[in-house]
């Protein structure tokens, strides 16, 4: 990067982080409900820009961009039924999140079931970040930084020295927001870098379409069409990565955990003002994340033809793309953006582990006559030897081969039992606590059964026997694979109805003494904005629309 495009990087960034302090002076950090819910102040546009940048980062964008490049406009499932999911939860579980008054999701649990359960559920969550999410943001961010903007020849230093570079610097000033400055500043910062991402993000597929339809977007777009209309199949084929059956069974019930239960994004919708504004945020942030394809799916497809599809790796395709058609007057500016996409990630995600440790594990089980102003103080000393972890366990990453579609199942192992838990807790009153800590084991284990142990056996066993039989053919094999055993997201179906029933028959056989009524705490309005179910239907009429129209 030259001169002229370190300073509108630094620029950029700087006026975010200004920002984001002025707005956060009147805030009490020293309360739990301050420093974690932002004193439950936020409104309508903070949430859903917070949503959409918590979500987006490195390993998305390029990660899904990659799937594109491979298979085309079928995979914006992950976007698409994702909007569905948060009309959902505005609906059904955001009124009910409010009404107890609860900061994070396994408080719910604990009035729900019992604290063990609580307990239990925080330290998944908490697994799951500390060993999947904080190492991968940041090392994945990392490569993205350094290979698409050439940190190395920059700053004269080798390939590992800028990949560990990168990652002290977003840990670092990723940790100053989230654990210094609470959600509030985490939102604050996530809502100006929203705008920054969706401007820049739309000029890459915008400058790619003006490349292969020399300079019209129109031309790109009708070139992108003819040369290749089966990868305009929103239905796809079979074999890919999101088969189109999977819409209707285990990719709801992932994308129902991910925005309704997962405290990382929830969060923001928790510190909502009322029940009006949080609803309102996740609405909006529905119908903007229709829109997440023409930034997370059409460069992939663009890379695609522009390079013929001969690139050595999909995972290069948006970083390639970006390199190729982007003007180097907007490099710098693009690199704050993606920066700041990365850092809101990992300060989100570190904000919610601080938290889940000092409101149900250090308040609940370690000082529970603890005040306020102390449990802040030691949630921000464990977010800090956290971040610390995190940063020290990211460059061995490197070592660990493909890793992106491996932690894609890992998270099953706690997403299915956390959903199933909290579903059957909210539709059931005396289904006993003993069935929520046997649901949270059984999930856990019977996901590791079938995807850590079965399908290998299957899927290796397939392949030994297509090899035998002298097919060689990688597309043929890949369908071999497919077949051999269920699609991990079928499992997911699978495994949580088989958890619920579980659950269920538990509840049958031993009761709880008393049914559970869900209490008003009064914290906050729980007034549902009076549209909610009107504009949900809109989205969902649009989502359904998209496929019908892309349908081949």
């Amino acid at each position: 990067m030259d001169l002229v495009s370190i300073l509108s990087f630094v620029g950029f960034t700087s006026l975010v982080a200004i920002i984001a302090y002025f707005a956060t002076r009147s805030t009490n950090e020293k309360s739990s409900d301050g420093y974690f819910l932002g004193g439950r102040s936020l409104t309508a546009g903070v949430i859903a820009g917070s949503l959409l940048l918590t979500n987006l980062s490195t390993e998305q964008i390029v990660g899904l961009n990659g799937s594109a490049y491979k298979d085309g406009l079928s995979v914006m499932a992950w976007e698409t039924i994702a909007a569905i999911t948060m009309v959902v939860t505005a609906i059904l579980l955001l009124p009910r999140y409010l009404k107890g008054g609860i900061t994070t999701v396994p408080q719910f649990l604990a009035d729900r079931f019992d604290v063990g359960t609580k307990t239990l559920t925080s330290g998944l969550f908490l697994t799951g970040y500390v060993v999947v999410l904080l190492p991968v943001i940041l090392y994945s961010g990392s490569v993205a930084i350094s290979g698409m903007f050439d940190v190395p020849q920059m700053l004269g230093v080798s390939d590992k020295s800028a990949l560990v570079i990168c990652i002290w610097g977003i840990g670092i000033i990723g940790s100053i927001y989230a654990v210094f400055g609470g959600l509030k500043a985490v939102a604050v910062s996530d809502s100006i870098n929203a705008i920054g991402l969706i401007i820049g993000g739309i000029l890459i597929p915008v400058f790619g379409l003006m490349a292969v339809g020399d300079g019209s977007v129109i031309n790109g777009l009708n070139t992108l069409m003819e040369a290749n209309p089966e990868r305009f199949d929103s239905t796809g084929n079979h074999g890919q990565e999101v088969p189109f059956s999977t819409l209707f069974t285990g990719m709801l019930l992932i994308n129902l955990f991910y925005w309704g239960t997962n405290q990382q994004i929830i969060q923001r919708a928790l510190g909502a003002k009322n029940l009006a504004e949080g609803q309102k945020g996740l609405l909006l942030a529905s119908f903007l994340k229709i829109l997440g394809p023409l930034i997370l799916v059409l460069p992939g497809m663009i890379a695609y033809h522009y390079f013929d599809g001969n690139l050595a790796s999909s995972d290069v395709a948006y970083p390639e793309l970006v390199r190729a058609v982007l003007p180097k007057s907007l490099v710098g500016f693009f690199a704050a953006v993606l920066f700041g996409a990365i850092l809101s990630s990992f300060n989100s995600v570190l904000n919610s582990s601080v938290t889940l440790f000092g409101i149900d594990i250090y308040k609940q089980h370690i000082n529970k006559e603890a005040s306020e102003t102390t449990v802040v103080k030691y949630g921000k000393i464990f977010g800090i030897c956290l971040a610390l972890a995190a940063m020290f366990i990211a460059p061995l990453i490197a070592n660990a081969g493909s890793l992106f579609a491996y932690l894609q199942e890992i998270n099953g192992i706690y997403s299915i039992p956390i959903l199933t838990i909290i579903v059957v807790g909210y539709l059931t009153k005396r289904v006993p606590a003993i069935a929520a800590k046997i649901g949270l084991l059984s999930g856990s284990l019977l996901y590791i059964l079938s995807q850590f142990i079965l399908k290998p056996y299957f899927v290796g066993n397939a392949l030994k026997d297509a090899e035998a039989s002298g097919i060689t053919d990688a597309t043929e094999l890949v369908l071999v694979e497919a077949d051999a055993y269920p699609h991990f997201i079928h499992v997911v179906a699978i495994l949580f109805v088989l958890n619920a029933l579980i659950m269920l028959i538990i509840g049958k056989i031993a009761p709880r003494k008393e049914a559970f009524e869900l209490k008003y705490t009064e914290q906050v309005d729980i007034t549902p904005y009076k549209y909610v179910k009107q504009v949900g239907l809109i989205v969902c009429v649009i989502v359904i629309g998209i496929y019908v129209y892309f349908a081949k």
